[in-house]
């Protein structure tokens, strides 16, 4: 076998190991991917740019640009990450609790009179900033799909 052959079977081999291994997503990993993933669900729930940066924890205007431009070049906190999880994972719930997707998109900005909205719409509760909000939003819809999932 060549000296190229060789490499190209360890480098396969070392791939393979690291996926069967379970081997976790690296910080820029998942850090582009959540930002892919953010930025299709802002569009989803036409959210504008102030909306964005509050959502992602209120980076400066110019880091938001720079993620946005290139989420593969991101860094992010683990508090951003936090946040991406917490909004991924609201976004999936309205998506199995309200399949039409015009229904599941436009419920953020609804009046909602259930307590932890107080008439308010769950994207005025998850713009106050803090990650409890976030949480308090995703807490709501798993228990309306009917527990943790």
């Amino acid at each position: 076998m060549s000296p190229a052959a060789v490499h190209r079977l360890s480098t396969a081999a070392a791939r393979a190991s690291k996926l069967s291994a379970g081997a976790a997503p690296s910080m820029a990993e998942m850090s582009a991917a959540g930002l892919r993933a953010f930025f299709n669900i802002a569009r989803d729930w036409s959210l504008a740019i102030d909306e964005q940066i509050v959502l992602l924890g209120s980076p400066g205007r110019s880091t938001f640009f720079k993620w946005k431009a290139a989420p593969g070049s991101a860094r992010l906190s683990r508090d951003t990450l936090e946040r991406l999880s917490l909004l991924l994972g609201i976004y999936k719930a309205l998506q199995i609790l309200l399949p039409e997707p015009a229904a599941a998109d436009t419920w953020i900005k609804r009046p909602n009179s259930a307590p932890p909205f107080g008439g308010a719409s769950a994207l005025a509760r998850m713009l106050a900033g803090n990650v409890s909000d976030l949480v308090a939003v995703r807490q709501y819809l798993d228990a309306m799909r009917g527990g943790w999932a």
